[in-house]
């Protein structure tokens, strides 16, 4: 799906400014491309618009949650196999939802590290995040 040669196209969609704002820095410095958004409807018009290779999603958003909107990609044909990881603040968020994950296994618990980020990158596309990777 990179159409930067090995550069990484990512959404982060996630309520809070300062979250979204860090994890552009944390990505940019590894090689990505970073595309943003403020909730889930946000977030699924840049999915079919922009076509990113992964998604970062919060969880807790106000109009359409990250369950919502994970589950909302994963029925689309097109986007199926588009890798998304679940974003909160509590690892229990996880354990007591596992059941609605709904195609999503992957998950980061906030506050992240760029390592951790690049690294879903890495793993979930199969490519190196950036030149320099």
């Amino acid at each position: 799906m990179a159409t930067n040669g090995s550069r990484r196209r990512v959404l982060v969609i996630d309520d809070s400014h300062t979250v979204r704002r860090s994890a552009e820095i944390l990505l940019a410095q590894g090689g990505c491309e970073v595309l943003l958004a403020a909730d889930g409807f946000e977030g699924l018009a840049l999915v079919a618009s922009e076509r990113p290779d992964i998604v970062f999603c919060d969880l807790q958003m106000p109009r359409l949650d990250g369950w919502r909107t994970c589950a909302i990609v994963r029925r689309h044909p097109r986007f199926r196999t588009l890798p998304v990881v679940l974003l909160s603040a509590s690892e229990s968020a996880f354990e007591d939802q596992r059941d609605r994950m709904d195609g999503s296994g992957e998950h980061l618990v906030k506050p992240f590290t760029g390592e951790q980020l690049l690294d879903a990158v890495r793993r979930l596309t199969g490519e190196p995040a950036g030149p320099e990777a």
